[in-house]
């Protein structure tokens, strides 16, 4: 039949796993697996959570709510708004990238700003939609620029995929304010954020009152469900949740009622706060032992942290892929992340540093 061929490619993290998971089964020996994007530390433990859930009520067997559960968008609005945002502004989505989907195809903009070195996902939406996008490669290029970002909208994502290095808040909000006063959209997609952040993080109450910006935010970091495909978009302008939530009722006829349910209990009951601070407590030790031990053992890429810190699930090595295959490391190779610093790229790997510490370390030290 005839069809029309988007031009994106299926993940190469996908890709690089399926021939991980071939060589252990060929060999009979371990891999680590570090192409990965998911916290791997320790699982959530929903054990208690999920008794407080009625499988039999309608909020699970009926069709949801196209904009969100009720219940889930309060819980948001006082976990991520500290209760100072406007429930009807908030809508529940199936996770960032079909997020990301709809906002990419719904803006009136002539191209999409992505940072220099960005995930993979950013620029296969904009082909399969049909989107123009380009590169920037510091803050400072953004604010020197700004008359040349009329009428696009600029991603910001930070801590960034695939480098990891995390940005000071000041001046990222001043960029984005910046931004904002000229009218160039700003997309903050930064679902690592929560990882290292607690409930008395005021970063989306500070964006709140700026115009022109939406907040992408996904519970599969945070919180370790990568598999229910829930978040939330935030914007202060309701033409655009109108629209957003108009699309989500005829691309998803809404979002899994379970997961939006099992969210809510995460966010609002004891157990489910419990289950959260448990599970973020230890996920962010190792992170931390891990990237402290790369950068001791002089494995991290530390050239790519000179004005920000490493701090998110990924990390930069000085070794390429093949160097990493040969210890049976599972990684990325840095270039597939980039559209114009392909060759500075290929020296180096992206690997996921939310593993168990013990793990990395035995693996890394048979360098």
């Amino acid at each position: 039949m005839n069809i029309i061929h988007s031009g994106a490619k299926y993940s190469a993290i996908v890709g690089i796993g399926e021939n991980l998971k071939k060589l252990m089964q060929e060999t009979g020996e371990e891999y680590l697996f570090l192409n990965r994007g998911v916290n791997s530390v320790v699982p959530i433990d929903l054990t208690e959570v999920v008794k407080n859930i009625d499988f039999n009520s309608p909020a699970i067997q009926v069709y949801p709510p196209n904009n969100g559960a009720p219940n889930l968008k309060e819980a948001i609005n006082e976990v991520y708004f500290h209760g100072k945002a406007d429930t009807s502004l908030i809508s529940v989505s199936g996770g960032s990238m079909s997020a990301l989907d709809q906002i990419f195809t719904m803006l009136d903009v002539d191209r999409i700003m992505l940072p220099s070195f960005y995930w993979g996902a950013y620029a296969n939406v904009c082909k399969i939609r049909g989107r123009a996008f380009d590169v920037y490669h510091t803050l400072e290029e953004l604010e020197e620029g700004m008359a040349d970002l009329k009428n696009s909208a600029v991603v910001i994502c930070d801590p960034n995929n695939p480098v990891g290095d995390k940005l000071s808040d000041e001046d990222v909000l001043q960029v984005i304010r910046t931004l904002s006063e000229h009218g160039v959209t700003v997309i903050f997609d930064s679902p690592y954020r929560r990882v290292f952040y607690d409930d008395d993080d005021e970063m989306y109450i500070r964006l709140m009152n700026l115009k022109d910006v939406l907040i992408v935010e996904s519970f599969s970091k945070c919180v370790g469900l990568s598999g229910q495909r829930v978040g939330f978009v935030w914007s202060n302008d309701p033409d655009f949740i109108q629209e957003f939530n108009l699309r989500i009722l005829y691309v998803h006829n809404g979002v899994n009622g379970f997961a939006q349910q099992l969210v809510y209990q995460l966010l609002a009951s004891p157990e489910g706060k419990k289950a959260v601070k448990a599970f973020k407590e230890k996920t962010r030790e190792d992170i931390r032992k891990n990237i402290e031990y790369l950068r001791g053992r002089g494995f991290l890429a530390e050239e790519f942290y000179r004005n920000s810190e490493p701090k998110g699930i990924f990390a930069i090595a000085n070794k390429s892929y093949d160097e990493l295959m040969e210890k049976k490391i599972g990684s990325v190779p840095l270039d597939f992340f980039t559209k114009d610093e392909k060759e500075k790229a290929k020296k180096y790997a992206r690997i996921c540093v939310s593993v168990p510490h013990e793990k990395l370390k035995e693996y890394f030290d048979r360098f």
